[in-house]
């Protein structure tokens, strides 16, 4: 059985179609197609407060694109989840209603919370038991916060900070505060040592770009550190040309690695892990979850 994912950001939109595979009871899903490409509707909405009639029309492409490809496969169910940008989107309701007449694909914006939900229910089966997490996700509109203490979350929040709406600088008066306030509200790194948790396309390319990530699954605040300052030391057309990254990555890396390092500071965390998981995972065991329970009944 083959599960899909479709998670659209601020930044980029993914698909993610996945096998269910079943051994001794024990559930797990195999990626088997992976495609993403940048939509940016955060650049029309965190500027002009709605998606650009461009920006629909390049949506619609895209979702008929990804929609012959899970026929292709022979998807048994797909779900699609949108987030900040569509969340903030004036005019998102009217988009959704279009495609939905038009594909047959319905959108389903999630808030911050559910966002965090879907993303820490497959984050939490890689981290170890009595110790202390704070799990950072950033995307391009948002960024999720949520504190883990011997694997069970006692806290999590949502902030108006992300990688595209900081290059756009169209973050709000006191957001960097209250996030900071937040986290050392939460966290006395004088007696709780805390291990950060990033997810998110940045900090998974960041992790591919240190020295160690073929012998370990984390890295060093410093490391991170000087990962930051030596990408932010080059220009855009540079690490497009002289590192190899994306276009749609070059220019929102550096801001999003300046919100895991502030967060880990805040936090008095040394290190922070990185899982190859993100909300797209989190979409296909929702997806498989409900099968299920259909199935129950």
């Amino acid at each position: 059985m083959k599960l899909a994912a479709i998670d659209i950001g601020s930044n980029a939109a993914r698909m993610q179609i996945s096998r269910v595979l079943e051994n001794d009871g024990v559930i797990s899903f195999k990626k088997i197609e992976y495609v993403r490409f940048a939509l940016r509707l955060g650049h029309d909405v965190f500027n002009d407060g709605e998606i650009s009639p461009e920006s629909e029309v390049r949506i619609f492409k895209l979702l008929t694109a990804y929609k012959n490809l899970m026929e292709l496969h022979e998807v048994k169910d797909y779900l699609i989840c949108a987030t900040s940008a569509m969340r903030e989107s004036r005019n998102s309701d009217a988009i959704i209603t279009r495609i939905h007449k038009i594909l047959d694909m319905k959108i389903h914006i999630i808030e911050g919370s559910k966002e965090a939900e879907l993303i820490n229910d497959v984050v939490v089966q890689a981290l170890e038991p009595n110790k202390n997490y704070l799990h950072i996700d950033v995307g391009g509109g948002s960024t999720e916060l949520n504190l883990y203490m011997n694997r069970e979350k006692i806290a999590s929040r949502s902030f108006k900070i992300g990688s595209v709406r900081s290059l756009e600088n169209k973050e709000k008066y006191g957001d960097w505060e209250k996030m900071k306030k937040w986290v050392q509200a939460h966290i006395d790194p004088k007696h709780a040592k805390i291990t950060a948790v990033g997810t998110g396309g940045n900090i998974s390319k960041l992790f591919n770009m240190s020295d160690n990530h073929e012998a370990d699954t984390s890295m060093s605040y410093d490391e991170l550190k000087k990962l930051h300052d030596y990408v932010a030391s080059y220009s855009l057309d540079d690490r497009i040309n002289k590192l190899r990254l994306n276009a749609d990555r070059a220019d929102v890396i550096v801001p999003a690695s300046e919100i895991y390092l502030a967060a880990m500071k805040w936090a008095g965390a040394k290190y922070i892990y990185v899982p190859d998981v993100g909300l797209k995972d989190g979409i296909i065991k929702m997806v498989y979850d409900k099968i299920q329970n259909r199935m129950r009944k």
